[in-house]
């Protein structure tokens, strides 16, 4: 399947797409927060970034989901900073502290074609909500100089439809986190207490745009949506209620259940979720989306 960005690349659509991206960040609205800073101008709000773009590592990576990993890896690419910062953070040291090294556009391109040129099977951008308009810009210039492979998406979740709109024929493969159905935990621990909502606004447009995810000959993923959702200690996620939206979507959405939580960062200063998840909360979520008719991203226990 032919990237979705080759089109608009040839057609220059994409420049007026950049145009309007760019806009954006004089009085950043970007995401949600609508912060209001003139990014342009140097100025920084709820996720520390201007409008220079800064990168914290570029590699295949092969710990992220089979249909993306395949046989030469997801070529990964991690934004520094993050529009939620969640207190349980496992790259806090990327979303909290800012390690990373400041990129231009054409630098990015060609991380992109080098990890094209190592045979990763897509270009995986972790955490990209808050630098939209430089990596749209880089896509052009990378797709200029031969770059084919599918772009992923990877957020939290927590995106502006608004700014989706302009992504539309951009991404190929959306993967948004949800991480929470109940507000007080999205306020307690990332500071969005309408997150929910917000996040399901975000999903509903990725799935509009790129539909339930489609894999080649090989297994290997070419388009749609693939969405995580990390199982928490004592259910502060609430998970039902993230299973029941999603299968409302659509019951062959592929969705990864992940068992993976770990106290990092700041979790040890709440009591309810410094701890890791037990098998028996995990295989609950998992039962639970069985019985909605959920089969696609996670392992029956």
């Amino acid at each position: 399947m032919r990237p979705a960005y080759l089109e608009l690349c040839e057609s220059g659509e994409i420049e007026t797409r950049i145009k309007e991206l760019y806009a954006m960040l004089s009085d950043c609205e970007l995401c949600p927060r609508r912060c209001g800073v003139n990014r342009l101008k140097g100025e920084v709000g709820f996720c520390r970034s201007s409008a220079k773009l800064k990168v914290a590592s570029a590699h295949p990576h092969f710990g992220e989901e089979d249909v993306l990993v395949g046989t030469h890896g997801s070529g990964t690419i991690f934004l520094s900073n993050c529009n939620l910062g969640c207190v349980f953070c496992q790259n806090y040291d990327i979303s909290h502290l800012g390690v990373g090294y400041e990129v231009s556009e054409a630098e990015l391109a060609e991380m992109m074609l080098e990890l094209q040129r190592l045979g990763c099977h897509n270009i995986n951008f972790v955490t990209p909500t808050h630098f939209t308009p430089q990596i749209v810009a880089a896509i052009k210039i990378a797709a200029e100089r031969g770059l084919r492979v599918p772009i992923v998406y990877n957020c939290g979740g927590y995106e502006s439809v608004q700014t989706l709109r302009l992504l539309e024929g951009i991404i190929d493969i959306y993967m948004p986190d949800i991480k929470y159905s109940r507000a007080e935990s999205a306020e307690k621990y990332s500071k969005a207490r309408d997150y929910f909502e917000v996040c399901k606004s975000a999903v509903r447009e990725m799935h509009r745009q790129v539909g339930d995810l489609v894999t080649d000959e090989r297994g290997i993923a070419v388009r749609g949506l693939l969405i995580r959702h990390l199982v928490m200690p004592n259910d502060v996620a609430g998970s039902e209620e993230i299973l029941r939206f999603v299968a409302e979507l659509s019951k062959n959405t592929y969705i990864n259940i992940m068992f993976q939580y770990r106290p990092m960062f700041k979790a040890y200063e709440y009591e309810e979720i410094n701890r890791t998840v037990k098998i028996s909360e995990y295989k609950k979520v998992v039962e639970t989306a069985v019985k909605l008719g959920l089969w696609r991203g996670f392992e029956r226990i």
